[in-house]
C-alpha cells in the first residue's frame, strides 16, 4: 500500500510534561501509541519512526535518531523506509487521526505529487507589519491550515529532502518542500479531531475525547 513514516523526535517543552511529548500519557498510553494504532488500522504495517536519543520504537516498527530539525528527521526516517512509490508522513503530536485520512490523502495522489491533510479557515485572517498595522485582510475562503497526515510521491520527497540544510531548518512542513519544487500539491479536508497537542489544554482535550 505505502510505507509510513511518524515523527516523533519533539521535545514537548510548551507540554510541560518533562519528557519528549510522544512518550507523555493519553488515556493510558503513551501518545505515539495512538498514531500507530490508526496507522495499522488503516492497512499501513510498514513504519519507521523518528525518535528521540534513548527512546526505543513501539514494537513492530523501525526506529531511527531524529534529526535537528522536523524535516530532517523525516529524511533519516525515508532513508531507513522499504522501498515503495508511496509515503505517508504523520506527526505522533497528533494522536486521534482518524485511520481513513490515511487512505484519502494517498488518493489524493492519484494526480497530484503531494497530498496533506487541512482544516479550513474558519477565522477572518489578517495580514499586519512589523509595526502591528493591518495591510491587508486574506480571502478565507482559500485558506487551510495545514496539518498531517502528508502523502508523497516517494520520488517527489526524495528530492524536496535534498534541499540545503537552512532549507530544511526552516520548513514547518514537508509539503512545502515539494512546493518549492513546483510539484503538484493537494489539500484533503481533515476533520476538527485531527488537532495537534502542544499545550496542556490540548491534552486534556484528547484524554475527554479517548476516555
Amino acid at each position: 500500500m505505502a510505507v509510513a513514516i511518524l515523527v516523533a523526535a519533539g521535545s514537548g517543552e510548551r507540554l510541560g510534561a518533562g519528557r519528549p511529548k510522544a512518550f507523555v500519557a493519553l488515556a493510558g498510553r503513551p501518545m505515539i501509541e495512538w498514531s500507530v494504532r490508526a496507522l495499522r488500522a488503516a492497512g499501513l504495517e510498514a513504519i519507521v519512526v523518528a525518535l528521540p536519543a534513548g527512546h526505543p520504537a513501539p514494537p513492530g516498527c523501525t526506529g531511527v535518531s531524529g534529526g535537528r530539525s522536523r524535516s530532517q528527521s523525516v529524511a533519516s526516517a525515508l532513508a531507513a523506509a522499504p522501498a515503495d512509490d508511496r509515503v505517508v508522513v504523520h506527526d505522533a503530536a497528533r494522536p486521534l487521526v482518524p485511520p481513513e485520512l490515511f487512505g484519502a490523502t494517498l488518493a489524493a495522489l492519484a494526480d497530484a505529487d503531494a497530498a496533506t491533510a487541512a482544516a479550513r479557515v474558519t477565522d477572518t485572517v489578517k495580514e499586519a507589519g512589523p509595526d502591528g498595522y493591518v495591510v491587508a485582510t486574506l480571502d478565507r475562503t482559500r485558506l487551510w491550515a495545514v496539518q498531517t497526515p502528508q502523502a508523497f510521491r516517494r520520488e517527489w520527497l526524495e528530492r524536496a529532502l535534498a534541499a540545503p540544510p537552512d532549507v530544511l531548518a526552516g520548513a514547518t512542513d514537508d509539503a512545502m518542500l515539494v512546493e518549492r519544487l513546483g510539484g503538484r500539491v493537494r489539500v484533503v479536508e481533515s476533520p476538527a479531531s485531527n488537532f495537534k497537542v502542544t499545550t496542556p489544554h490540548d491534552l486534556a482535550v484528547a484524554e475527554s475525547i479517548l476516555c
